[in-house]
């Protein structure tokens, strides 16, 4: 859970100074980018799960 709420909170952070500096976001801007990375770790982790991966 902790590492969890550092990398939130990291995230913030970052997501405050690119707005402060007037940078593009470097992260998806659309729900379906979003969800493209969530499918990535989804298809990640049951890779690892069933033995596929390392």
């Amino acid at each position: 859970m902790k590492e969890i709420i550092l990398s939130t909170a990291t995230g913030v952070a970052v997501g405050l100074i690119f707005a402060i500096l007037k940078l593009p976001v470097p992260a998806p801007q659309t729900m379906p980018g979003v969800m493209g990375i969530v499918g990535i770790f989804i298809g990640y982790m049951l890779a690892i799960r069933f033995g596929w991966g390392s």
